[in-house]
């Protein structure tokens, strides 16, 4: 990829704030000044897997969709957490962007909706996948490049790994974490999209 396509997974936006005053106050106490990219991308990885609480998993308001809100309040969905993992990594100049995924909901069938992931350039891998939903009973996601250990894997016709890997979030992300105000109000409510039959 090259040197203009790679920028758009290293800016800061509205939603990947990264240059707030506490995600850098995160970032200088990971200590990962002279650390490989490698390493430095597990370390961010582990601490929003770890210290961030899923939203749905905790029961926890509020909803929570920019990085520096994520870290404010440490909570958010799979796509907030998603948001400060790809900040934290933006700051530390490794390109990194957002991917999805389309799973059932209950693993059984519809409904359907989307899984937030990130996508990390590492120099020796390339692309590599990483999952910082949080871990629990039944999921088990970790940095293990070059082999992925997603929380989540397919197993429905209906279910997909999304391709692309956006810089941005997807906007209908942004909006049902903008528009509902309760964890339960956005669970009721998560996005979608229809894959599209050849």
């Amino acid at each position: 990829m090259d040197y203009k396509m790679m920028v758009q997974y290293l800016e800061c936006s509205k939603y990947i704030d990264f240059n707030e005053s506490g995600v850098q106050r995160l970032l200088e106490s990971l200590e990962l000044s002279g650390l490989e990219d490698e390493h430095i991308a597990k370390k961010c990885f582990e601490w929003v897997r770890d210290n961030v609480r899923h939203s749905s998993d905790y029961e926890m308001n509020p909803v929570t969709c920019k990085a520096s809100d994520v870290l404010r309040y440490r909570t958010g969905y799979c796509f907030a957490k998603s948001h400060l993992l790809v900040a934290l990594l933006r700051a530390s100049k490794i390109p990194a962007g957002l991917c999805y995924q389309r799973l059932s909901l209950k693993g059984d069938g519809a409904p359907f909706c989307l899984h937030g992931l990130v996508a990390v350039y590492l120099k020796k891998y390339g692309w590599y996948r990483i999952d910082p939903r949080g871990n629990k009973i039944g999921i088990d996601a970790q940095f293990n490049a070059p082999i992925e250990q997603l929380a989540f894997t397919l197993s429905l016709k209906e279910e997909a790994d999304l391709p692309e890997i956006w810089p941005e979030p997807h906007p209908l992300v942004v909006q049902v974490l903008e528009t509902y105000n309760t964890y339960d109000a956005v669970y009721d409510n998560l996005p979608d999209i229809e894959l599209i039959s050849l």
